[in-house]
């Protein structure tokens, strides 16, 4: 009888210990925070890549409290509906570029307005210190990762080059936010469309032209649809945004984000570094498939300045009708151009 009751202390002593213990590891898988990525770039560019190699680093550094899972090509969410989808908790992380969403973003449109700028490092620069600086409200849902921009934005064409802005009047060009501004502006019809729909439309003749940079020559094949690419003095970029859904950010314990901020800081200089490697690489695929690259003489490009002036007065006037400082946030970006290289 002894032997039972100190057989049965034994088992109800293991049990008392496995009762303890199993809250204890749920506990510590409770610790694990993992966020779905989403992001439209093909999976095997660069870009791609670049947004995978955040969600390691995430990984890594917080030895794996903090567990993202990347999906590209837009299969999570589609670009246009990134933002909101973020937001909703669609997608708990997300990459897009702003002008997919029209009107979503308004203060932060001065970006992508044709302000001259040198390089995609030199706009993602700007674009972080903007953001900084500003604040704009229309971010205030979500959890600012960091912002980027594409390179400088030229026309590109499949059959008819683009050597003066008459050459442009009446063409049905592809173009988002701002873009669709600016071909209008030279005489052309804007069409708008998700870069993923661009290599069907030209193939099919449903646009004539598209303005992007050249990373999309070899990211999206369009060197196999277009002959012509004409660059211009004073263009401009597209800016992006990476963001976070603002719940799943305050779930993420305090240590793990002051990590996850270091990273985001890195990647600003990656994602511009990668933007302008890509972007020499599609202009190299471009030539090497024979298309030609069009630069505009010094006169033909003061027209073209000229024509696309008053966006920046309409951008100033729409946002003081907003009740925004677009004065003041015009005048920033222009002076800190000057000084970011």
């Amino acid at each position: 009888m002894t032997r039972r009751i100190a057989t049965w202390g034994v088992l109800l002593v293991g049990l008392v210990v496995v009762s303890l213990l199993c809250p204890a590891a749920g506990d510590a898988q409770e610790k694990v925070v993992t966020l779905r990525y989403s992001a439209y770039h093909p999976s095997a560019s660069a870009n791609s890549k670049l947004c995978d190699a955040w969600c390691k680093e995430v990984e890594k550094r917080t030895n794996g409290r903090v567990k993202p899972t990347y999906y590209p090509g837009g299969v999570l969410t589609p670009p246009a509906q990134t933002f909101d989808s973020v937001i909703k908790g669609i997608a708990d992380v997300g990459f897009s570029m702003a002008s997919f969403s029209k009107g979503r973003f308004p203060l932060n449109e001065v970006l992508d307005l044709p302000l001259g700028y040198e390089s995609a490092t030199q706009a993602t620069r700007l674009a972080n210190v903007f953001y900084k600086k500003f604040k704009a409200k229309e971010f205030d849902d979500v959890k600012v990762m960091y912002m980027g921009a594409s390179p400088l934005q030229r026309f590109f064409t499949k059959s008819k080059p683009i050597n003066k802005v008459d050459d442009i009047k009446g063409l049905k060009i592809r173009g988002t936010g701002n873009s669709s501004k600016v071909i209008q502006l030279l005489g052309g019809a804007p069409v708008g469309m998700p870069i993923t729909d661009v290599y069907d439309s030209l193939s099919r003749g449903v646009i004539e032209g598209v303005i992007t940079g050249y990373e999309p020559m070899k990211e999206y094949r369009l060197a196999e649809v277009t002959g012509y690419a004409t660059e211009f003095r004073d263009t401009f970029v597209v800016a992006g945004y990476t963001v976070m859904n603002k719940q799943k950010w305050q779930s993420i314990p305090p240590e793990d984000q002051k990590i996850i901020e270091a990273i985001n800081e890195e990647w600003i200089e990656r994602q511009a570094k990668v933007w302008e490697v890509e972007d020499q690489a599609g202009k190299d695929f471009l030539v090497q498939r024979g298309g030609k690259i069009i630069k505009l003489s010094p006169e033909e490009n003061a027209r073209w300045t000229k024509a696309v002036s008053p966006m920046l007065d309409e951008y100033v006037a729409s946002m003081k009708a907003k009740g925004l400082p677009g004065e003041e946030a015009l005048k920033f970006c222009m002076e800190e151009l000057k000084r970011i290289r």
